[in-house]
Order: C-alpha cells, then sequence, then structure tokens
C-alpha cells in the first residue's frame, strides 16, 4: 500500500475542504444570481411596506428553532455511540449540510457526520442519521397525506393509502429474506436496540421540527399579503413538501423542485407567481443558505483522524 506523507495529507484535506466551502458559495450565490423569477424591486416594496424590526425577528426565530431542534435531534441520538454536547453536534449538524449540498438525497451528510466519529462507528452514525432523517420523512409523509386529502385529491390519497398498504404487505412477505446477510428483520431489531427514551425524544423532536418549519412557510405567506384561510394554506404547505420529498434529487435542484411544486399548487389558490417564489427563496435562504455558510467555518476547521 502506498503511503502518503503527513503534509501532503493535510494538504490534501486543506483541497477538498476549500472545494467543498467554494462549491457551497458557488451554489449560493448562482442560485440567487440567475433566478429571473425574482423580481427584487417587488421585493423591495412590499417589504419596505410590512418592514417591522418585530416580525423580522419573529421570522428569524423559526429558523434558529428549526436548525435548533435538529441539532439537539442529533445530540439525542448520537449518545447512542457516545455523549456529545450541543456544541458539538451543532458543529457535527452545520458541516455535514455544507457536505450535503452537492450529493443525492444528501448522502455527503451521512459521511460529514460519520467523520467526526471513529472509523470502527462508521456504521451506526450511517444508521443513526438515517433513524435521525426518518421521523422528518414520516412527518412529511403523515402531514402531506392530511394535506392532500382536505384538498380533495382523493384519487392521489388512495393511491398513497395503496402505495403504503403494498409496502407494509411487502414487508410482512420479505422480513425474514436476508440479502448478503441482511434483512428487513435485522433492521427492526438493529432500531429496537436503540433505548425507548431516545426513540420518543427524537419522535417528539422530530414533529416539533416539521411544525416549526411548515408554519414559517406559513407566516411568511401572511406577511406578503396571502388572505387564503390558514386550512388551505397549511393543506397546501403539507402537500408541497410531501411531494418534494418523494421525488429524489440533488440539494441544489431541490430548490427548483420545491419552487415549482409551489407555484403550481399555491397558483391554485390564486396567489401572484412572484410571491410565491419569494416565499420559497426566502425559506431556502433561512433555512439552509444560513446555515451552510455557517457550516462552511466547521468544515474548514475540521481536523481529520488519521487512525
Amino acid at each position: 500500500m502506498i503511503s502518503i506523507p503527513h503534509k501532503a495529507k493535510h494538504f490534501l484535506v486543506f483541497i477538498i475542504k476549500l472545494l467543498i466551502v467554494v462549491g457551497a458559495l458557488y451554489f449560493i450565490y448562482n442560485q440567487l444570481a440567475t433566478n429571473k423569477q425574482l423580481d427584487w424591486e417587488k421585493f423591495l416594496v412590499l417589504f419596505k411596506k410590512n418592514q417591522s424590526i418585530a416580525g423580522i425577528l419573529f421570522i428569524l426565530f423559526f429558523s434558529f428553532l428549526n436548525r435548533f431542534l435538529e441539532i439537539v435531534k442529533w445530540q439525542n441520538l448520537a449518545q447512542v455511540v457516545k455523549p456529545i454536547s450541543v456544541g458539538e453536534a451543532t458543529k457535527q449538524v452545520l458541516a455535514a449540510l455544507t457536505l450535503g449540498v452537492f450529493t443525492p438525497i444528501g448522502v455527503g451528510e451521512y459521511a460529514g457526520k460519520a467523520l467526526y466519529f471513529d472509523k470502527k462507528d462508521t456504521k451506526k452514525i450511517i444508521f443513526l442519521n438515517l433513524i435521525c432523517n426518518g421521523i422528518q420523512i414520516v412527518a412529511t409523509g403523515f402531514f402531506g397525506i392530511l394535506g392532500i386529502m382536505f384538498l380533495g385529491y382523493w384519487l392521489w390519497s388512495l393511491s398513497i393509502i395503496g402505495i403504503v398498504l403494498c409496502v407494509f404487505l411487502f414487508y410482512f412477505i420479505t422480513k425474514k429474506i436476508k440479502i448478503k446477510g441482511y434483512s428487513i428483520d435485522g433492521l427492526i431489531e438493529r432500531i429496537n436496540e436503540i433505548p425507548k427514551k431516545v426513540h420518543r425524544k427524537n419522535f417528539i423532536l422530530g414533529i416539533c421540527r416539521y411544525l416549526v418549519f411548515s408554519h414559517q412557510y406559513y407566516f411568511l405567506f401572511v406577511a406578503f399579503d396571502v388572505n387564503a384561510s390558514y386550512p388551505i394554506l397549511m393543506a397546501t404547505i403539507t402537500t408541497v413538501y410531501f411531494l418534494a420529498s418523494v421525488i429524489p434529487s440533488f440539494q441544489f435542484l431541490d430548490f427548483a423542485l420545491k419552487g415549482s411544486l409551489a407555484v403550481y399548487f399555491f397558483g391554485l389558490l390564486h396567489v401572484n407567481e412572484w410571491v410565491i417564489i419569494f416565499v420559497t427563496t426566502l425559506m431556502w435562504f433561512l433555512n439552509v443558505v444560513i446555515p451552510v455558510i455557517i457550516g462552511t467555518y466547521f468544515v474548514i476547521k475540521f481536523k481529520p483522524r488519521w487512525n
């Protein structure tokens, strides 16, 4: 095996970290600068009309709470391997988010968190991250199906329920079958090995996080003078999030995907297209861009384990 000199290793890691940071910042700039649907003049006019320090702080608090709940959720799950502080969990979550920007369905996020732990714990960390993200998928699916039903898309609702029933049927038929030593029963056993109190906390934090960012979406529409009723607006929000979540994509395509779905569904409520685009962009900026920018600092500060 070829041995790489210590200084060469450090240089290689520096180059990789630099590419990640530059790539993340370029991605953010490209999304904001090249989106021709963003009418900044209209945005500034409405912002000056409705600007309020209390309102801005209120919206920013939702972004802080959204990411804080994710950090505490990860801290709760990571303790299965070893206890970590909120500060350490913050570093891991934000650095992993930055890495996940470039990868399909956020695969880089899993690798990003694993890098902070011993190599022997890599599989456990990846599994725990699946559990961490899994509760968000469950929440998105549950509230999304309720939203679709509330909006009266009964054919879609029945189709989704049918798919869910097929998944359960598939589970009961194949749960004992092993592929390369792995089986669904084995996966369930591994899930059950995690203490119930950890699962309960993960569930509560996951649901709370979903309610936080979905209501931030709602309050942004209210701030832009959208007059649709609360139930209709929330049902549309949960529908958009659900449909966006079931289509695998890169993080940089996820922004465009959510935007296009939002334009269609909120357009049915006669919401101006530019308002939809701006609200979707602000949600992305507040909940992805700002954390990724902070995460670039932790990427640069990251010190790899050579053992």
